[in-house]
């Protein structure tokens, strides 16, 4: 009897509770849409004469470059992120499990960063073409040579960084497709080749199209190298038009452009989620045997695995190595200390504030799991991600510029006092711009620990009279442990690698690794940027690892 009343009691509380959740869940997802709704409201406002200006310029560069970059881009990860992906899963050659986890090495290369790299190796007065004059006694003018400094160039740096995605989610499409349907077509005569191309490929077409969307997601957030190139991209344009013209609202409507085409790739990249079926058949204990290759095939395998692992991460990190043995004595000092302080420290704030309200809202979810409101504003909270840095960075400038001008304006007229920068010219924006965009991140990494908790141990903890925080704080928190510090780290070695919404918020006279690599590399003094650049790939290295090791503990027979 005292059960059932305790029972009741219970079920009458985690009602209450349900709806301060709620109220929690609703709050959080309108804090992070403020914004992306600010971005779209500019539409709204009339155009003046520096948009005309530069829809009748440089618009139409915008467009057509930020469509070929997404061309080239989606060309050049299908290829290597497909081709490796098939390699890895279903040939056997030698090194195959050192490339399993190896190829996703790339990810922890900042785009900007492999950038700068290569145009120290390749540019005129670089080794390569150092060596070549002196080898062959040329001059300026005497040979040709590919000009890394192009769009086309910016293809290659970005498909070398971003091919991992592609790879990473169509190496689970091929582990988790059809033997049955692979077995047959080898046994109606088709080789390795036309399996690929005629099964296992169409088969795979809504992961590769996943994939993709993902990197030219990131493809469209790019600006370091972009702008390093010289290529007029909506980024850049968006950092002019704020910097150069001061014009504040054009900057928001262009970035409201930008936005549509990010929405076309959420929709596309949705579509194409809701048609993937992975079907395994529980008759099938073994796992296919995979192709074996010897000889000639087996050395291209090897050869074809190493091109992009060798130019995504091996050459890049030896020239930084290289570069940064040799300035070390001179850049290790108290000032670059100071930088790693201040990139460890805004890294670390913005990343448990993510991980904080990531654990609230996830929580808030679960309990009301039936509730259609909460999953639709969660999703919303999460879209921050698929937005480009200086969108973000424009959308949360402006209302914490307008707060901070009217509380200035009502002081000074009540009181002769100036309150000066609060919220805009501080961390704070810088930070809220961080939450705002990688608070997907952190939610997504919880929700995947959360999948691994059964309902029924809250249904056993809600029956016992336990309340929603202590059945969070005693119950999933411990659970959780190791998908929040995952959450963790994930969030914190990408606001450290963050380029463009730490160069428009952060203070003045505030420096990290990635602004102090960018302003060096923008000066020519590629060299002097090593220690920096070298520092932000070592410690991207950390979720790589993890992101490997769990990915080899889901794929052992």
């Amino acid at each position: 009897m005292e059960i059932t009343q305790r029972a009741k009691l219970s079920l009458f509380s985690w009602r209450i509770y349900n709806a301060r959740w709620l109220a929690v869940i609703t709050v959080v997802a309108i804090i992070l849409w403020l914004p992306l709704f600010i971005i779209i409201a500019s539409l709204g406002q009339p155009f003046s004469d520096n948009f005309q200006h530069i829809a009748n310029t440089v618009l139409p560069d915008y467009l057509s470059n930020s469509l070929i970059l997404m061309l080239g881009v989606a060309l050049g990860t299908f290829v290597l992120g497909t081709s490796a992906a098939w390699l890895t899963t279903m040939c056997s050659f030698p090194g195959r499990r050192l490339f399993e986890w190896a190829l996703l090495l790339p990810m922890a290369m900042p785009a900007y960063i492999i950038a700068y790299t290569y145009t120290g190796m390749l540019d005129f007065a670089g080794p390569l073409q150092t060596f070549l004059r002196e080898t062959f006694a040329w001059r300026y003018g005497d040979y040709w040579f590919p000009e890394i400094r192009s769009i086309g160039g910016a293809i290659c740096m970005l498909s070398l960084v971003l091919y991992p995605y592609v790879y990473l989610i169509v190496r689970a499409a091929f582990l988790n497709q059809s033997h049955a349907l692979l077995e047959v077509s080898r046994s109606l005569g088709n080789g390795p080749w036309r399996t690929l191309f005629f099964v296992a490929i169409p088969a795979a077409r809504p992961a590769i199209v996943a994939g993709m969307t993902l990197a030219l997601m990131e493809t469209l957030a790019d600006y370091g190298t972009v702008q390093y190139f010289g290529i007029s991209t909506f980024t850049t344009g968006i950092f002019r038009t704020w910097f150069g013209l001061g014009d504040l609202n054009t900057a928001a409507q262009l970035s409201s452009m930008l936005l549509f085409f990010v929405a076309a790739l959420i929709v596309i990249e949705r579509h194409s989620r809701s048609h993937m079926r992975f079907h395994n058949t529980t008759l099938q204990k073994t796992h296919l045997p995979r192709i074996p290759l010897t000889g000639t095939n087996a050395f291209f395998a090897v050869l074809w695995c190493c091109v992009p692992l060798g130019f995504g991460f091996i050459l890049p990190a030896t020239q930084l190595l290289a570069w940064a043995l040799e300035t070390w004595q001179t850049a290790l000092d108290w000032s670059f200390a100071k930088l790693v302080f201040n990139s460890f420290s805004l890294a670390a704030i913005a990343s448990i504030v993510c991980l904080f309200l990531a654990v609230l809202v996830c929580f808030a979810q679960r309990i009301m799991h039936k509730s259609k409101w909460a999953s639709l504003a969660l999703r919303a909270a999460t879209l921050g991600y698929a937005v480009p840095g200086t969108v973000i960075a424009v959308g949360v400038l402006i209302p914490f510029a307008a707060f901070d001008n009217g509380l200035d304006r009502w002081l000074v007229k009540n009181f002769s006092v100036s309150s000066g920068l609060l919220l805009s010219g501080t961390l704070i924006a810088a930070v809220f711009a961080y939450v705002v965009r990688f608070f997907s991140v952190s939610v997504q990494t919880l929700e995947s620990g959360y999948a691994k908790i059964y309902p029924s141990i809250d249904h056993s903890a809600r029956t016992l009279g336990m309340r929603p925080h202590k059945v969070l704080c005693k119950i999933h928190l411990p659970m959780l442990k190791t998908s929040l510090v995952a959450a963790l780290l994930l969030v914190f070695v990408d606001v450290l690698k963050e380029l463009p919404t730490t160069l428009i918020l952060r203070p003045f006279n505030f420096n990290t690794l990635a602004v102090r690599a960018y302003e060096l590399a923008s000066d020519e003094r590629l060299i002097d940027a090593s220690s920096s650049a070298l520092a932000i790939v070592l410690v991207g290295l950390l979720p790589v690892l993890l992101l490997s090791r769990a990915m080899n503990q889901q794929t052992k027979p």
